[in-house]
């Protein structure tokens, strides 16, 4: 009887199916890592063309060999456009913006000089005048402002200023001319009592009547600018204390000349006559 003959059990072969995979996995972190170290030397604009083509590269369009800016120069220009957009513009003379500066400043102390000699002269009329009972000044940081009783300056229920008060508005306008560089608000105020008679409806009328006659006695000096001078009628709704008394009422009755500063706090202000010349 033959034989048969005897074979060996061959070996199992070891499952060599991981290695695909495993290789696709190294070839993705190999494109990964040179993505990356070509992204430290881009910046945002860059990385943000090359998303744009490696997008449409997936999405059936034009890849990244297809960039139209193929000329590295041409592409470094108009990184170098896009950068001058979105940075900052800094000043470019420094020294112009400190000498500017430095000059408003110097403005500004000239015209607190300016307004504190005005005052002075004012105060001086006022004192040498016996006016100290009707009229004021005040020196603020918006303006100077002179403050005048209406019974030194008009009749009852009346806009027509007084003979004598007309020397009054003769020399404050006389003194204006020195600062004729200033905005100038006439403005008329009354207490809150009804007015009675024929010629005004109402405290609105009379008290911009008031600053309208008021004002055209001190445009009649011819050295002085219209256009800087204006006129309000406040009526009674601006008043400076209580108009349950006779005295207060009296003093909230009146006309305030206000010269209106050019700088506050060191910085100019721009007025409406600046703007519209």
């Amino acid at each position: 009887m033959s034989k048969k003959t005897r074979h060996e059990p061959h070996e199992e072969h070891a499952d060599e199916s991981w290695l695909l995979p495993y290789s696709d996995l190294m070839t993705l972190l190999l494109a990964l890592f040179i993505t990356l170290f070509s992204m430290s030397s881009l910046d945002a604009k860059q990385f943000e063309e090359m998303a744009k083509s490696v997008s449409a590269a997936f999405n059936g369009g034009s890849g990244v060999l297809d960039y139209k800016s193929a000329n590295p120069t041409e592409a470094t220009a108009d990184l170098g456009k896009n950068k001058e957009e979105i940075v900052p513009t800094k000043t470019k003379n420094p020294d112009a913006a400190v000498k500017s500066q430095t000059n408003t400043q110097k403005l500004a102390q000239q015209e607190e000089e300016d307004l504190q000699k005005l005052k002075q002269k004012l105060d001086q009329y006022i004192k040498q005048h016996g006016l100290t009972n009707q009229l004021n000044t005040k020196l603020n940081q918006s303006q100077l402002l002179i403050t005048i009783s209406d019974n030194a300056l008009f009749a009852s229920g009346q806009a027509e200023v007084k003979p004598d008060a007309r020397i009054l508005a003769k020399a404050i306008s006389s003194m204006l001319t020195q600062f004729s560089g200033y905005d100038v608000i006439v403005s008329g105020h009354t207490d809150n009592m009804p007015i009675e008679n024929s010629r005004y409806a109402s405290n609105w009328e009379l008290s911009s009547d008031r600053a309208n006659h008021f004002m055209k006695i001190l445009l009649l000096n011819n050295q002085l600018n219209p256009s800087k001078f204006s006129t309000i009628g406040y009526g009674e709704y601006r008043p400076i204390t209580t108009n349950d008394t006779p005295a207060g009422r009296a003093q909230n009755r009146r006309v305030e000349v206000s010269i209106v500063r050019k700088y506050q706090n060191g910085t100019q202000v721009i007025s409406a006559t600046s703007r519209n010349n």
